[in-house]
């Protein structure tokens, strides 16, 4: 599982020409799912993003979370960052989890996340999404968690 972070003064998902989320201050959190993923990892990696420490302190450095920073946290799904880019001019997206049980997953996190934290909002899965941002600084962080599971 990946997420890509980023630190806004305001991001927002727009479907249909409608908002579905908006948030001030905060995290944007771009998701992908592996094949093998599960809630275990999802949440791992969830909670590493809460706790991320990338907001500034009392002291000027990147010592805050998005919760003491008082921030709100956005949740897209995003495939695209499981692509393998490592060969060709075209990504492949086989190690990406396939849509239903990505949907399922990402569902089961999404609720976790609701249960857990406050200020959290989502974007539509496999909706097409237009993801509107300030970037704060950039601060820009990709996190990964993966498996344990052997193949």
């Amino acid at each position: 599982m990946k997420a890509l972070i980023q630190r806004v003064q305001q991001a927002k998902v727009v479907v249909d020409d409608q908002t579905v989320a908006e948030i001030q201050q905060g995290l944007l959190v771009f998701i992908g799912l592996a094949k093998d993923d599960n809630l275990d990892v999802a949440k791992k990696l969830l909670d590493k993003v809460f706790k991320y420490r990338i907001f500034e302190d009392d002291h000027g450095k990147m010592g805050w979370n998005v919760h003491q920073a008082q921030g709100q946290v956005l949740l897209v799904s995003q495939f695209t960052l499981m692509a393998n880019t490592q060969k060709g001019l075209r990504p492949d997206f086989a190690p990406a989890m396939p849509p239903a049980d990505a949907k399922a997953l990402y569902d089961a996190l999404i609720e976790y996340a609701h249960q857990t934290y406050v200020g959290v909002e989502t974007g539509i899965f496999g909706a097409d999404m237009k993801v509107h941002l300030v970037n704060d600084g950039p601060v820009t962080f990709h996190l990964e968690c993966h498996s344990l599971a052997v193949h």
